[in-house]
């Protein structure tokens, strides 16, 4: 069985055990990311992974979040069970090779710790900054809007010398009635808040690509976006089946003399395998955070993948996301 149809398989094996969820969750805050090295360059640091280097000089991380330990360190949720629908406490934490409690971290775009959910259909999405207790204990208040299994990842990186990226991935149930939903087809844009959000790349396998997003309002081109974590935009990949977490870099940063506030967004992507992915791109306009979700079909044979959709979508054939969570 070939690595394309392992992932369809696993997909539907999830969603007939666990059910899923409805609905384009968005974000709290966004997680992605050599000259003198930036706040998105540091992820680069974990390894060249099955794209090598990417263009710009960013190096192309393999894909996380698959396990619950790696590098000698372990993702421990206090809370593995929430209820649909409400708003709960996330509690969590990050725990060495010793089992103690990690209570210094690396800032990385402004943050020392990015949190993640997701839901299993990659319908629902969240990016959450906790907040750490002085013992290494983070916590953070979520409204997870459906039932069904999700996945909880921390992205992080150690303060002790030498350390690299690490993302770690846990289950998380969330009860209640779960229905099973479809992951949403490849197209190519997407539509939130008023906001159309234009996809144009490739994700290939083992091969670093670049991603432009192009961002308009109202038909026009949004020109004045609003730095975010250093960013003018934060990209998050996810595949679908086992929900690998993918490395994105961001090409360019605010006040560096080149990068526009946009409408355009680039970033450099490597995808590890064959198969389809989910892409959420947080952006920042008029002082608030959005997020445009995209799926991308990666085909097998070495061949470039495109988006897999169509040129420009037909009336009805966007994708809107449905809220946004703090």
């Amino acid at each position: 069985m070939n690595t394309g149809l392992k992932i369809t398989a696993f997909a539907a094996a999830i969603a007939a055990t666990f059910g899923t969820a409805y609905g384009v969750g968005t974000s709290i805050d966004p997680v992605v990311a050599k000259k003198p090295p930036t706040a998105h360059d540091e992820h680069a640091e974990a390894g060249e992974g099955a794209g090598g280097k990417a263009a710009g000089g960013h190096e192309s991380a393999p894909a996380g979040g698959l396990q619950i330990s790696e590098g000698g360190y372990t993702l421990a949720l206090d809370t593995p069970r929430v209820a649909a629908g409400t708003s709960s406490v996330l509690s969590f934490s990050v725990k060495d090779e010793s089992g103690r409690k990690v209570t210094a971290y690396q800032r990385e775009h402004g943050k020392e710790l990015h949190f993640i959910v997701a839901s299993r259909d990659l319908t629902v999405y969240r990016h959450l900054h906790p907040t750490r207790a002085a013992d290494g204990t983070w916590s953070v208040r979520a409204e997870l809007p459906a039932a069904g299994g999700y996945r909880a990842f921390a992205d992080f990186k150690p303060a002790k010398k030498g350390a690299t990226g690490v993302t770690l991935g846990a289950d998380l149930a969330v009860s209640g009635k779960a229905e099973p939903a479809a992951l949403p087809p490849a197209r190519a844009t997407a539509e939130v808040d008023g906001y159309r959000v234009a996809l144009d790349g490739a994700l290939t396998p083992g091969k670093a690509n670049e991603l432009k997003l192009t961002v308009t309002k109202d038909g026009k081109p949004v020109t004045n976006l609003q730095p975010y974590l250093g960013a003018y935009g934060h990209l998050v990949a996810l595949r679908a089946g086992d929900l690998a977490y993918l490395h994105v870099h961001p090409n360019g940063e605010p006040d560096d003399g080149v990068t526009e506030p946009g409408p355009e967004v680039s970033f450099t992507a490597t995808a590890p395998s064959p198969g389809a992915y989910r892409l959420f791109l947080d952006f920042q306009h008029e002082g608030e955070v959005r997020t445009a979700a995209f799926t991308v079909d990666v085909p097998a044979g070495g061949a470039d993948a495109t988006t897999g959709a169509k040129p420009s979508a037909e009336p009805g054939e966007t994708e809107e996301a449905d809220g946004h969570g703090h």
